[in-house]
Protein backbone atom coordinates (compact mmCIF):
# COMPACT_ATOMS: atom_id res chain seq x y z
CA UNK A 1 0.00 0.00 0.00
CA UNK A 2 1.37 3.40 -0.95
CA UNK A 3 1.75 6.11 1.64
CA UNK A 4 -0.20 9.35 1.49
CA UNK A 5 3.08 11.25 1.05
CA UNK A 6 4.01 9.10 -1.96
CA UNK A 7 0.59 9.66 -3.55
CA UNK A 8 0.86 13.39 -2.89
CA UNK A 9 4.27 13.51 -4.62
CA UNK A 10 3.01 11.40 -7.55
CA UNK A 11 0.22 13.93 -8.05
CA UNK A 12 2.52 16.91 -7.51
CA UNK A 13 5.08 15.71 -10.06
CA UNK A 14 2.34 15.01 -12.62
CA UNK A 15 0.87 18.49 -12.10
CA UNK A 16 4.38 19.93 -12.44
CA UNK A 17 4.81 18.11 -15.78
CA UNK A 18 1.45 19.43 -16.99
CA UNK A 19 2.43 22.99 -16.01
CA UNK A 20 5.67 22.61 -17.98
CA UNK A 21 3.70 21.43 -21.02
CA UNK A 22 1.42 24.48 -20.82
CA UNK A 23 4.40 26.80 -20.30
CA UNK A 24 6.20 25.35 -23.32
CA UNK A 25 3.12 25.94 -25.47
CA UNK A 26 3.24 29.63 -24.54
CA UNK A 27 6.91 30.13 -25.43
CA UNK A 28 7.79 32.42 -28.33
CA UNK A 29 8.24 30.81 -31.74
CA UNK A 30 12.03 30.89 -32.04
CA UNK A 31 14.78 28.34 -32.52
CA UNK A 32 16.20 29.06 -29.06
CA UNK A 33 12.85 28.71 -27.30
CA UNK A 34 12.13 25.49 -29.21
CA UNK A 35 15.43 23.90 -28.16
CA UNK A 36 14.94 24.82 -24.51
CA UNK A 37 11.27 23.78 -24.56
CA UNK A 38 12.21 20.32 -25.81
CA UNK A 39 14.81 19.96 -23.06
CA UNK A 40 12.43 21.14 -20.33
CA UNK A 41 9.67 18.86 -21.57
CA UNK A 42 12.03 15.89 -21.60
CA UNK A 43 13.53 16.47 -18.16
CA UNK A 44 10.40 17.79 -16.44
CA UNK A 45 8.11 14.99 -17.58
CA UNK A 46 10.86 12.51 -16.73
CA UNK A 47 10.72 13.64 -13.09
CA UNK A 48 7.10 12.47 -12.87
CA UNK A 49 7.62 9.24 -14.82
CA UNK A 50 10.72 8.20 -12.91
CA UNK A 51 9.19 9.04 -9.54
CA UNK A 52 6.30 6.73 -10.41
CA UNK A 53 8.84 4.06 -11.34
CA UNK A 54 10.69 4.56 -8.06
CA UNK A 55 7.45 3.80 -6.24
CA UNK A 56 7.39 0.39 -7.90
CA UNK A 57 10.97 -0.47 -6.98
CA UNK A 58 11.56 -4.07 -5.95
CA UNK A 59 14.48 -3.32 -3.65
CA UNK A 60 16.11 -0.52 -1.70
CA UNK A 61 18.99 -0.44 -4.19
CA UNK A 62 16.60 -0.10 -7.11
CA UNK A 63 14.73 2.68 -5.28
CA UNK A 64 17.97 4.57 -4.64
CA UNK A 65 19.01 4.21 -8.29
CA UNK A 66 15.64 5.42 -9.59
CA UNK A 67 15.62 8.33 -7.15
CA UNK A 68 19.06 9.25 -8.47
CA UNK A 69 17.50 9.64 -11.92
CA UNK A 70 14.66 11.71 -10.46
CA UNK A 71 17.16 14.03 -8.75
CA UNK A 72 19.23 14.41 -11.95
CA UNK A 73 16.15 15.21 -14.04
CA UNK A 74 14.78 17.66 -11.47
CA UNK A 75 18.14 19.44 -11.33
CA UNK A 76 18.27 19.61 -15.12
CA UNK A 77 14.75 21.07 -15.20
CA UNK A 78 15.85 23.78 -12.75
CA UNK A 79 18.78 24.56 -15.06
CA UNK A 80 16.57 24.92 -18.17
CA UNK A 81 14.07 27.10 -16.32
CA UNK A 82 16.90 29.34 -15.10
CA UNK A 83 18.24 29.53 -18.65
CA UNK A 84 14.83 30.53 -20.01
CA UNK A 85 14.60 33.25 -17.40
CA UNK A 86 18.17 34.56 -17.69
CA UNK A 87 18.16 34.48 -21.50
CA UNK A 88 15.26 36.91 -21.66
CA UNK A 89 13.11 34.49 -23.65
CA UNK A 90 10.59 34.62 -20.80
CA UNK A 91 10.16 37.35 -18.23
CA UNK A 92 11.64 36.06 -14.96
CA UNK A 93 8.47 36.96 -13.05
CA UNK A 94 6.50 34.47 -15.18
CA UNK A 95 8.75 31.62 -14.09
CA UNK A 96 8.95 32.31 -10.35
CA UNK A 97 6.31 29.75 -9.34
CA UNK A 98 7.54 27.03 -11.70
CA UNK A 99 11.14 27.55 -10.63
CA UNK A 100 10.12 27.47 -6.97
CA UNK A 101 8.24 24.20 -7.46
CA UNK A 102 11.18 22.70 -9.38
CA UNK A 103 13.59 23.64 -6.57
CA UNK A 104 11.23 22.29 -3.90
CA UNK A 105 10.84 18.97 -5.73
CA UNK A 106 14.60 18.76 -6.20
CA UNK A 107 15.16 19.31 -2.46
CA UNK A 108 12.53 16.72 -1.50
CA UNK A 109 13.91 14.05 -3.82
CA UNK A 110 17.55 14.70 -2.92
CA UNK A 111 16.66 14.37 0.78
CA UNK A 112 14.65 11.21 0.12
CA UNK A 113 17.56 9.62 -1.74
CA UNK A 114 19.98 10.62 1.04
CA UNK A 115 17.69 9.12 3.67
CA UNK A 116 17.31 5.88 1.72
CA UNK A 117 21.08 5.56 1.38
CA UNK A 118 21.66 5.94 5.14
Amino acid sequence: MRSDKHEELRSRTKQFALRLIRMSQALPASREADVIARQILRSGTSVAANYRAAGRSRSKAEFIAKMGIVVEEADETVFWLELLSESGLVKPAKLVELLSEANQLLAIFAASRRTARE
